[in-house]
């Protein structure tokens, strides 16, 4: 029995170690389509790399006996995300083609609504998988916020920004860790921060009416995490009452 989970976790790692030569492979496609700079290549191999090691860590640690088809969806797409890192990273230098940039960004997107199906008609969801999900979109989420950043000024990281915010302020204020209830709207408007930051970047409309599609996924997203602190802060204030209920009427009887 111990040789099958030594086998299995092997071919667990072995999927990571694959992402990461697919993510090398495209990389290199890109670079010979366009002619990447030196800043693309080394920065779509710093998250190749990246990804390889703190996914390989996360499930040496949840001792998965599987990767799982949901999970190789989400890795697929982070390694669309890769090629669209780079792509940003080499635009400080030169513009990326816009077809390539739209393309790769776009199937990301797509795929973001497929591994979650696929999770859970197979039965697979697990925290990994969510988590790996989460953090895939917000980063694809914080790349472009920057693309779009450079032709609008620095307001526009704010919204690539506020999730990271929000994860360390959670490390000053615990409270801010608690789980939050299902919502149909926070997830909406999660999905339409990289639509809409896509539309920006894709360069098609006015510049104004870019200006006015990237405000309108800020001031949705400022409602939503505004939405959820406030719940999180409520409940942390009632949740200390209810535990102090009982010792008042231990101490009254």
């Amino acid at each position: 029995m111990a040789l099958n989970n030594s086998y299995d976790a092997r071919l667990v790692q072995q999927e990571t170690a694959v992402g990461a030569g697919v993510q090398v492979l495209l990389l290199a496609l890109i670079g010979t389509a366009i002619g990447m700079g030196p800043a693309g290549w080394l920065t779509g191999l710093a998250f190749a790399i990246a990804t390889w090691a703190v996914l390989s860590r996360a499930l040496h640690r949840s001792r998965l006996r599987s990767f799982g088809a949901a999970n190789r969806v989400t890795l697929g797409r982070a390694i669309l995300v890769g090629g669209v890192t780079a792509l940003v990273a080499d635009s400080f230098q030169d513009s990326p083609p816009v077809t390539l940039f739209v393309g790769l960004t776009a199937v990301a997107l797509i795929l973001d609504g497929v591994d979650g199906k696929v999770a859970r008609r197979t039965g697979t969801s697990t925290p990994l998988g969510a988590r790996f999900d989460m953090e895939v979109d917000a980063f694809l989420i914080l790349v472009l916020s920057v693309y779009v950043s450079m032709a609008m000024g620095p307001w526009v990281l704010l919204i690539g920004g506020m999730r990271y915010v929000f994860v360390a302020a959670a490390r000053v204020w615990p409270w801010l860790n608690a789980a939050l209830p299902p919502s149909t709207a926070r997830k909406a408007v999660a999905a339409l921060q990289g639509i809409l930051l896509l539309v920006a970047g894709a360069n098609l409309l006015p510049h104004l009416v870019n200006v006015g599609v990237v405000a309108l996924a800020l001031g949705l997203l400022v409602w939503s995490f505004g939405r959820d602190v406030l719940w999180l802060w409520r409940t942390s204030r009632v949740r200390p009452a209810r535990t102090e209920q009982p010792v008042r009427e231990l101490v009254a009887g």
